[in-house]
């Protein structure tokens, strides 16, 4: 097999039309997903409950709209279509060196992992069946606390996961995050980087608080402390001005939603 072929393949993918737009759809998809979310977290400050607020819980509740099913294969598609595109970017990594581009090849390989995750969980809810986060981080925790050197491991994606969520929220903070945008002028533009910076902070503090609940979980070798995006966000009512944080972060995922979906139009793909 020729050692470039893989490399070709992606350079293929990149340039066909058609997978450019199943790429800009996937983005669409992930921006409805992230609404949801928001809104099931301002559900939650309000005391009115609505769910979970993560992927699994927006997807449940899009399984329970008309035509529910179609819409979640519809979501499978557009997300595996961006973890090609992912891949295919992994591949092709562009960089100055050798640094830069592993460090791009982390990045989309991470996206194309997420992406996958997600799609798959859709495809579990479009067949009739459920999915749950919040216990397979604990079942994953469990099993790790029991094994040998398995809180170090614990611990250890505990600190990967935070540093992941503060990425997020480095590349908001920055606005890094329109180095792969075309961003238009006027106040279109200024718009999208406003949603692009509220979007990647609030979601990036989520994603941290993730990290932070599994490092607590290792420290007192407590499984149920482990959790998703819906135990951390949860989590915060039990903090001063809990609700207003809880507010505050649900807003900043609708924000990114909406990003997400204005990034299907000016990503640069």
């Amino acid at each position: 097999m020729n050692i470039d072929s893989p490399k070709d393949a992606a350079r293929t993918a990149e340039r066909s039309q058609t997978f450019r737009i199943l790429a800009r759809t996937g983005y669409v998809v992930l921006g409805i997903i992230h609404v949801i979310i928001g809104a099931i977290a301002i559900s939650v400050a309000t005391g009115n409950g609505g769910g979970e607020a993560e992927e699994s819980g927006a997807l449940e509740q899009i399984a329970k709209t008309p035509f529910g099913g179609v819409l979640l294969w519809g979501i499978a598609i557009g997300l595996f279509a961006l973890a090609i595109w992912s891949v295919a970017e992994a591949l092709l990594a562009r960089g100055k060196d050798e640094k830069e581009k592993w460090g791009e090849r982390l990045k989309e390989g991470g996206k194309a992992v997420t992406y996958l995750a997600v799609g798959a969980t859709a495809i579990v809810f479009a067949l009739g069946g459920s999915s749950d986060s919040s216990e397979s981080s604990q079942g994953l925790a469990a099993t790790l606390i029991q094994a040998p050197g398995g809180v170090f491991v614990l611990a250890l994606i505990g600190l990967v996961v935070l540093g992941i969520g503060a990425g997020f929220v480095w590349r908001g903070v920055r606005v890094s995050f329109t180095e792969s945008l075309n961003v238009p002028s006027g106040a279109v533009g200024s718009a999208l980087v406003a949603l692009g910076v509220a979007g990647y902070v609030a979601k990036g503090i989520g994603v941290a608080i993730v990290g932070v609940l599994f490092v607590v979980a290792a420290f007192t070798l407590d499984p149920e402390q482990a959790g998703g995006l819906d135990a951390a966000l949860k989590s915060l009512l039990e903090l001063p001005f809990g609700v207003v944080l809880l507010w505050a972060i649900g807003i900043g995922i609708i924000a990114y939603g909406a990003y997400s979906v204005a990034r299907a139009k000016y990503a640069r793909l």
